[in-house]
């Protein structure tokens, strides 16, 4: 219960470096499940400070990283089984729960169908898409290995970036580079989001 609170705590912006302090490995594999499976926790602050840890020799970088993997791999196949095995009717009943128009999603299937591969791999280098394209993936019941392969490198990619965020920038005592850092993580993730959604917005149009 005390540990559900403090997990809680991240969405009122409390301290997220407490919960890693004190309950290490442990933290970090509920937070990475919980992220992957769309909750909204935010892995660009978990494994950044993940990687603080790590310089500071509290935490092995490997073991962060594999706990951080197998982690993900539970919190897709949550959301990938939950769409592989409900109809999408279902799901389109719901929408407004989401904030989703039935529109964007049609659009959105069709463009997954044509681009299932490419999307599983990249979407999950970007925030917030990472977890939900679990569920177009399971609805479209894109073949197993093929969806675990591209999602493992593709989060593995994501993962050992923010992490050596967090210890090559993060850690670092000067303020100058610690901004630095940070305005050249939302850089590249900009440049990410604006490549997947021209992707999109190209394949719309040549539907």
């Amino acid at each position: 219960m005390i540990f559900m609170s403090n997990i809680l705590s991240i969405f009122t912006g409390a301290s997220a470096g407490a919960l890693l302090s004190k309950y290490g490995y442990l933290a970090i594999f509920i937070l990475m499940i919980l992220e992957s499976a769309s909750l909204p926790i935010p892995s660009e602050v978990i494994l950044p400070l993940a990687g603080i840890f790590v310089a500071q020799g509290i935490f092995n970088f490997y073991i962060v990283l594999i706990v951080s993997i197998v982690a993900g791999i539970i919190g897709i196949s949550i959301d990938y089984f939950i769409a592989y095995f409900i109809s999408k009717d279902i799901f389109y009943k719901h929408l407004s729960f989401f904030r989703i128009k039935k529109d964007t999603l049609d659009n959105f299937d069709s463009w997954f169908n044509r681009n299932g591969v490419l999307a599983v791999f990249s979407m999950r280098m970007v925030p917030v898409l990472r977890g939900l394209i679990s569920f177009p993936a399971g609805f479209a019941q894109m073949p197993k290995k093929q969806f675990y392969f591209y999602s493992i490198l593709g989060s593995a990619i994501w993962d050992v970036m923010l992490l050596l965020f967090g210890y090559y920038a993060l850690s670092q005592s000067s303020i100058g580079t610690i901004v630095i850092a940070i305005a050249g993580l939302a850089i590249v993730l900009y440049l990410i989001y604006i490549f997947i959604i021209r992707k999109f917005e190209k394949n719309k149009i040549k539907k």
